[in-house]
């Protein structure tokens, strides 16, 4: 029963997760409608997916934390409610700064109650397939473009972008909701499994934070999400720019992310059969070579040909930090850790939607966030090469933690 259960926690997580990343994201599909109908500027309506990332990195730290203390149910019924009253005052807004608090601070804070949480949970449900469950749990957010961004736009067409967003508000409620009350722990720990996880979370903060493999795993995932976000933001309004029709640049976006659902299953088979840390690599690798190739897009079929490795690199890539964290710190405090590693990568995510907002209101031209994006890719790849030998698998380093 044990055994069989924990995919359904995996399901769950997948599902919750679409959700939580699919209302975020729909804000580049919002991002048109609302400039057009509101007057306010692009750069200003992107803030507020910067606040959105910030909160979300802070948010990520403080439910990791509680979901190591109490448990992920609790965590992710709080972000549940959290999330459609976020999309609903947002949906009210009557100024600029009113939006930007609803959707930016908000919608962040919740979404967050998801990500680490519930991966955090998962990991605890496995010992074997961790690299597998952990990227199926992930495969959710990369399912998102696919379902709410769709209807997303297919709302907005029908109604008006408010209605539109109070509309999938309710649906995510109603989703959610039921949902997180299929959240389980794991079959109760042995003895001295429970000693260990006293003694792990005993640990001052501080020695976590500051071993080297917390160091190159947190400013790893913040300069990989710093490279992409402000492509995956932008990628609808460059598109249009570059002669495509709205449905079909929104249909770009979705590619991106089948892709990322095939890329999450793919990387997370390989990490376990050749290791996480190669996978890694060459992941980073390739997302930085793909961001600068969007440059030469001049047609659909270019842009779907991006949009299949672009999606599958970056989607493959995001839950390999999660098993990084688990390896080198252990199961009891991975919500804490991965938590914080989340809030690194928050910081990076904030920085594309307002620099691809300032360069566009600037040149009218997205050439320099592509450039950019591109730059800081290959940043992430020389941190990544620093990643300290992982414990039991390689030559033990000294200050190991786990």
């Amino acid at each position: 029963m044990a055994s069989a259960y924990r995919w359904v926690i995996v399901a769950a997580g997948g599902l919750m997760g679409c959700v939580a990343a699919g209302t975020m994201f729909s804000l580049a599909i919002f991002l048109e409608p609302v400039a057009s109908e509101t007057g306010w500027s692009r750069a200003g309506i992107s803030t507020a997916m910067t606040l959105n990332f910030l909160v979300m990195g802070l948010g990520g730290f403080l439910w990791g934390s509680l979901t190591d203390r109490f448990g992920a149910r609790i965590v992710v019924l709080i972000g549940s409610v959290l999330l459609g009253l976020a999309l609903v005052l947002a949906s009210r807004a009557e100024s600029l700064l009113a939006f930007q608090l609803a959707y930016g601070t908000l919608v962040g804070l919740a979404a967050s109650a998801f990500f680490a949480p519930m991966i955090a949970a998962v990991m605890t449900w496995f010992d074997e397939q961790r690299g597998l469950a952990v990227s199926l749990v992930s495969a959710g957010m990369g399912m998102a473009p696919m379902t709410v961004s769709p209807l997303a736009r297919y709302l907005i067409s029908a109604t008006d972008w408010r209605t539109a967003m109070l509309m999938i508000g309710v649906c995510a409620w109603a989703i959610l909701l039921p949902t997180a009350l299929l959240i389980r722990r794991p079959p109760a720990l042995s003895e001295s499994d429970q000693a260990s996880a006293v003694e792990a979370r005993r640990q001052p903060l501080s020695r976590l934070l500051l071993t080297p493999q917390f160091l190159v795993l947190g400013f790893t995932f913040f300069a990989c999400c710093a490279a992409h976000s402000g492509p995956i933001f932008h990628m609808v309004s460059y598109a249009t720019l570059c002669g495509i029709a709205p449905m079909a640049a929104v249909s770009i976006y979705s590619v991106e992310g089948l892709a990322g659902l095939g890329g999450r299953v793919l990387f997370g088979v390989l990490a376990d059969r050749i290791g996480v840390k190669p996978v890694l690599v060459a992941g980073l690798l390739v997302q930085a070579a793909v961001i600068s190739a969007y440059l030469a897009a001049d047609s659909l079929t270019s842009f779907y040909t991006l949009a299949v490795i672009f999606g599958g690199t970056y989607g493959g890539v995001m839950p390999l930090y999660a098993v990084l964290a688990r390896e080198y710190f252990g199961p009891h405090v991975v919500g804490t850790v991965f938590g914080a590693a989340t809030m690194l990568s928050s910081v990076g995510m904030a920085f594309g939607p307002l620099a691809g907002g300032w360069a566009f209101d600037a040149f009218a031209s997205y050439q320099w966030l592509f450039i950019g994006s591109a730059l800081v890719g290959l940043g992430a790849v020389a941190i990544a090469l620093a990643f300290p030998p992982l414990p039991g698998k390689e030559a033990e380093p000294a200050g190991a933690v786990a």
